[in-house]
């Protein structure tokens, strides 16, 4: 089930939202958005909906022996078990296939005929983000920066809530915790227009901007090896877009969702596209996913602390792990790497560098977007040959559609770069702002109904 299709929209959403408020007890709303997130998730596969309670399950327990037990002993058993089975039920169903493959190549260059035959495993999909639902809520608790919950649905609530579920923002216990508490007493009116003002700008970023982007350069990445390098750079261009609007697009709709429900879910971009630095970039770009990665991965291995070597090396641990958990592709290790290799040479380079802050906001999209062929490409191929077109002449053919993409690339340009974001709005809005978004939105209807709804980007990580 997608946010941008009818099911949803016409069926599903109503359903929660009447019955959520129809709700008085707390529990019941907890109990009630299980059901919901778990339904919600059921669309994609049924199946995998017990590897979810599972891990849920594992969580609750482990939580109850924080509340426990004292001694060191047993409130670090209670930390490393769980967190060490839903590490490997990551790292079997997404990257069992790249180990063999791995091991495969290893055999290969040792002159071994045999092959281990690949799984072929189905990826269950938003795996990546309750997992980091779970093992936050498990490392937050043994650190006691959180109180574990005595009640299984308030902690089934926060992982299965299906507004983020399966593509994040990746929201720790503690920052919804009080949403989560009065939920019994919650008002609808409260946030009812920032959630349907979010979630309304969220699905004219996904349908008319990124969709219509996707339509054009889709086709231009299946045919690459012949495209010219004016073609190679439109689509380098519009994949950057489209993700940007895409993702933040998602964001936007799923904080909007939690508004209407009285959850605050927290941002997740902020203008990534005018960032001054690399560094800057990762502040603002998933700000949930790197802010993880900071306080869960960068800082337990030393931080900044100690020696720059140290530094250096630590960060690109956590931009190598931060490149794979997207995906068992090496294309995506090696983006984590040149992200780690950046943020290193920012930081040994930090204000050597006397530029205006136009040209370090210019330079740090173009490192990015170079990054962003990178993590778009399936193989280093494709990765070799579109960077090839792009900075050497190459005269291809013309890709279709170019005129139209270009003015598309006009208006996201000069919202990605210059206009307010989502955040940045007060949502608060008069009768002709209300009449050109109901307009948009019926537009995205228009668009649905005639199409197919397209899966979210980072629906795959």
């Amino acid at each position: 089930m997608l946010f941008n299709g009818l099911t949803f929209l016409f069926v599903f959403l109503p359903i929660t939202y009447l019955v959520f408020w129809a709700l008085r007890g707390k529990t019941q709303r907890f109990v009630w958005m299980t059901l919901t997130g778990y339904t919600f998730y059921a669309f994609w596969n049924y199946k995998f909906c017990a590897l979810m309670a599972i891990s849920t399950t594992v969580s609750y327990f482990a939580g109850l022996g924080f509340l426990r037990w004292k001694d060191p002993g047993r409130r670090r058993l209670c930390l490393v078990a769980p967190i060490v089975f839903d590490l490997a039920l990551l790292a079997f169903f997404k990257y069992a296939d790249l180990a063999l493959s791995l091991v495969n190549g290893l055999t290969a260059l040792l002159g071994v005929a045999a092959k281990a035959p690949l799984l072929n495993i189905i990826l269950p999909v938003g795996i990546s983000f309750y997992t980091f639902h779970t093992i936050t809520y498990i490392v937050d608790s043994y650190r006691r920066v959180i109180t574990p919950t005595r009640n299984f649905f308030e902690l089934s609530c926060y992982v299965s809530l299906f507004s983020q579920l399966v593509a994040g923002p990746i929201v720790r216990f503690g920052e919804v915790e009080k949403d989560l508490d009065r939920m019994g007493r919650s008002d609808r009116v409260a946030s009812a227009d920032r959630g349907w003002s979010l979630f309304t700008l969220g699905m004219i970023k996904k349908v008319l901007i990124a969709d219509s982007i996707a339509a054009i350069v889709n086709p231009g990445f299946e045919h690459y090896a012949q495209l010219s390098t004016a073609g190679a750079w439109l689509c380098a261009l519009g994949y950057s877009y489209q993700l940007y609007f895409d993702f933040s697009g998602y964001s936007d709709m799923a904080v909007g969702l939690g508004h209407l429900f009285s959850i605050r879910l927290p941002q997740n971009f902020n203008s990534p596209y005018r960032a001054v630095s690399v560094a800057d970039f990762w502040k603002r770009w998933h700000i949930s996913l790197s802010s993880v990665l900071r306080d869960y991965l960068y800082i337990p291995l030393g931080g900044s602390r100690g020696s720059s070597l140290l530094a250096y090396r630590n960060l690109m641990i956590t931009m190598l792990l931060g490149g794979l958990w997207h995906g068992a592709n090496w294309t995506f290790v090696c983006w984590g790497g040149y992200h780690g290799l950046l943020l290193a040479l920012d930081k040994r380079f930090d204000g050597a560098l006397e530029l205006a802050p136009a040209l370090r906001r210019a330079a740090t999209f173009l490192l990015v977007l170079i990054g962003w062929v990178l993590f778009r490409s399936d193989n280093f191929t494709m990765a070799r040959v579109l960077l090839g077109s792009m900075f050497s002449w190459e005269p291809g053919k013309a890709l279709v559609g170019w005129p139209l993409l270009t003015a598309l690339l006009f208006l996201a340009a000069g919202l990605a770069h210059f206009g307010p974001n989502t955040f940045e709005l007060r949502h608060e809005w008069k009768p002709p702002v209300n009449f050109a978004l109901a307009v948009l939105f019926a537009g995205c209807l228009f668009v649905i109904y005639v199409g197919h709804p397209s899966p979210f980007l980072y629906f795959q990580f």
